[in-house]
C-alpha cells in the first residue's frame, strides 16, 4: 500500500526532539559507518533531520533530494543558518534523480518509502548511483499502532520489507531503532 505525502506546512513535526527517542540521526550516521570523504545522498530529506547531521560527518558532499521545493527550501535555511557548505539541494522524485551513476558511497531514506508508488523504479535509481561497496540504509515504520508516525495500514511490516530487499540486494541486514522504527542496512555486491 502506498501513503499520503508527508506535507510541507507540518515540517516543524520532523524536528520535533521527541523524534530522537525513536531515531536518532546520530545513531543513523553510526549505522552507516560514515567515513570523513563519504559521498552521501539523502533521498526524501524533507527539513534536514537526518542530512545536517550526515553533512558534519563528512567533508563530501551530502545531496539532499526532495520531491517538495518547500522542503529544499526549509533545509537550505537551517543549513545556512548552520554554516553549512557541503549539501547539494535537487527537488526531484526518489525514482529519478538528476545524480551521476555509482557516484555515493552512502545513503538513506527515512520514512519515505511507504509513499513511493514505484517501489521497483526507487530501488533500481538507488542502485543506479550507489558505488559497487556502497551503504545504503532505508528506515521505516513498524506496522504497529504508535503515537507518531502514519496510520497503520500505511506502514510496511519489517518482514515483508526486508524479504522484498533481500530480492533486490546482495546484503540485507535489520537494524532496530525503536520498536515502531526500524532500518534495512543495504549493501550490492
Amino acid at each position: 500500500m502506498t501513503g499520503h505525502r508527508f506535507h510541507h506546512e507540518h515540517a516543524e513535526r520532523l524536528l520535533d526532539p521527541k523524534r530522537k527517542e525513536w531515531i536518532d540521526p546520530e545513531k543513523a550516521v553510526s549505522v552507516l559507518s560514515v567515513k570523513p570523504d563519504d559521498t552521501i545522498m539523502d533521498l526524501g530529506a524533507g527539513n534536514g533531520y537526518f542530512t545536517i547531521p550526515l553533512a558534519q560527518a563528512t567533508n563530501g558532499n551530502v545531496y539532499a533530494v526532495d520531491v517538495q521545493p518547500e522542503m529544499i527550501e526549509l533545509l537550505k535555511q537551517r543549513a545556512r543558518q548552520l554554516g553549512m557548505t557541503n549539501i547539494q539541494y535537487q527537488v526531484a522524485d526518489v525514482v529519478s534523480t538528476s545524480l551521476p551513476s555509482r557516484s555515493i558511497d552512502k545513503g538513506i531514506m527515512a520514512f519515505v518509502f511507504h509513499e513511493v508508488e514505484q517501489k521497483d523504479a526507487a530501488i533500481d535509481e538507488i542502485r543506479r548511483v550507489m558505488k559497487p561497496d556502497g551503504t545504503f540504509l532505508l528506515i521505516e515504520w513498524e506496522a504497529i499502532e504508535s503515537e507518531m508516525g502514519p496510520p497503520l495500514y500505511e506502514r510496511i511490516p519489517s518482514d515483508q520489507l526486508l524479504s522484498y530487499m533481500k530480492q533486490k540486494a546482495g546484503h540485507v541486514e535489520l537494524v532496530r531503532f525503536h520498536p515502531a522504527v526500524y532500518g534495512l542496512l543495504i549493501r550490492w555486491t
